[in-house]
């Protein structure tokens, strides 16, 4: 039997479904969803050890220079757990934080200083204070969990050579020190390159910028250069990553605030 082309022709509705099909597949994401798909991009990883140099620069450019160790435990279901350990310059070598990240309460915070030998606990109070003189606040060292926070999309914004989705998240948490921060999140691979940090009076505090990224295991984005500026003081704290390891098998025994207490204290 001869088929005639006029079988194969297009109908008019055939042609609309094939020009709408891309249109869905590529619908716009929520806020929700673009909070949840940087999450679970950077899912997966288990375990790291990182290598870390902070720098500390005032207002007239002085600088100082620490080195400290970060161990960090990935918990499904649960927030992330870490441990951050000082090793230069001497006088505050041995200055440890254990964190507990929470999904949705405030997280929980141990301060180890070898001066007292003694930990102390960060009360939820205190969690928008300065780590060690710096300026990142101890709630900026947990992890990234969606549930604390409620999202609103801003119109995107070019980031670099990049587009990125710009994300107001509205702390859901008690006793932060923001009353929103505001995200750059490339849409290229969901990797976060800017937050604008607001105070309690809505002005703008801080301004972090994340920079250098490199990929690990063929599928983990790390910024290698995370800086850190006071937009009232003029003063900035650098985060450099010097090596990050992801080989370790950490259990969660080890961040435990017992098992902290002895170890901090030998």
């Amino acid at each position: 039997m001869k088929l005639h082309k006029a079988m194969f022709k297009p109908s008019h509705a055939a042609l609309m479904i094939a020009v709408l099909l891309p249109a869905t597949a590529m619908a716009a994401l929520t806020a929700d969803e673009v909070a949840q798909t940087r999450k679970d991009k950077d899912s997966g990883w288990g375990s790291t050890l990182s290598m870390m140099e902070m720098t500390l620069r005032n207002a007239q450019g002085d600088e100082s220079t620490r080195k400290l160790e970060v161990k960090t435990l990935e918990r499904k279901g649960e927030g992330d757990q870490s441990i951050t350990v000082f090793e230069e310059p001497f006088d505050i070598r041995g200055t440890s934080l254990l964190v507990h990240s929470k999904i949705e309460d405030s997280d929980d915070q141990w301060l180890y200083l070898p001066a007292l030998k003694r930990v102390k606990r960060i009360s939820s109070a205190n969690k928008s204070g300065p780590f060690v003189g710096s300026e990142f606040a101890y709630e900026d060292l947990s992890s990234f969990e969606v549930a604390k926070y409620d999202y609103k999309l801003l119109p995107d914004a070019p980031c670099g050579e990049l587009t990125c989705y710009v994300l107001e998240a509205t702390p859901r948490y008690e006793f932060t020190g923001y009353t929103k921060l505001v995200n750059w999140i490339d849409k290229e691979a969901f990797r976060l390159q800017k937050v604008e940090f607001y105070d309690r009076r809505n002005a703008l505090l801080k301004t972090l910028t994340l920079d250098d990224y490199r990929l690990y295991e063929d599928k983990f984005w790390r910024a290698h250069v995370m800086d850190m500026v006071n937009e009232q003081t003029g003063k900035s704290t650098v985060l450099t990553v010097e090596d990050i390891d992801f080989s370790p098998s950490f259990r969660a025994g080890e961040f435990r605030q017992a098992q902290f207490s002895r170890s901090v204290k030998r």
